[in-house]
């Protein structure tokens, strides 16, 4: 019998579980889960309102697309138009101005050869100034490694140097 009618001490001690476990839920629990299902909540209704807003764009951009195309469709009649009547005066005015510009193609590749020429004559120079200045730079210390040598090279500098003046 007591399975079907619990005796007063476990249902006490039921009771207050479940109302411990209830507090515990509605101090920690439920804050956490309404603001989940709120958040959600704001979630959805933001995308629902951007996708409504996205339908709303390309509603607009089709009807653009439209207006688009029917502008493009009419100058396209009139370029048309214009082209079978200027097509001979272009194709002269074309030919001209492409003897011209190769003209000045042909001018600007020259000087600009002649820049790399003038760049590469200053980049060898500068490279036979260097190669000389460290060849001198090898051979002044191959003659003048010990003491006695750089004096007598200093005694003659200074003998050329007065006889010079």
């Amino acid at each position: 019998m007591s399975l079907i009618t619990p005796d007063f001490g476990l249902l006490f001690w039921m009771i207050l579980v479940f109302l411990i476990v209830l507090a515990i839920l509605w101090k920690y629990g439920f804050p956490v889960i309404t603001k989940m299902v709120k958040e959600r909540k704001d979630f959805i209704d933001e995308s629902l309102r951007k996708a409504h807003e996205a339908n709303e764009r390309l509603s607009n951009i089709k009807a653009e697309s439209e207006s688009i195309l029917q502008q493009a469709r009419e100058n396209q009649s009139k370029i048309l138009k214009e082209a079978a009547q200027t097509r001979d005066a272009i194709i002269g005015q074309a030919q001209a101005k492409a003897k011209e510009e190769g003209a000045r193609l042909l001018a600007e590749a020259k000087e600009e050869i002649e820049n790399e020429k003038q760049n590469a004559i200053r980049d060898i120079r500068k490279e036979v100034a260097s190669l000389s200045v460290q060849i001198a730079e090898k051979i002044l210390r191959e003659k003048l490694g010990d003491d006695k040598k750089q004096m007598d090279m200093i005694d003659r500098m200074l003998d050329e140097i007065t006889a010079n003046k």
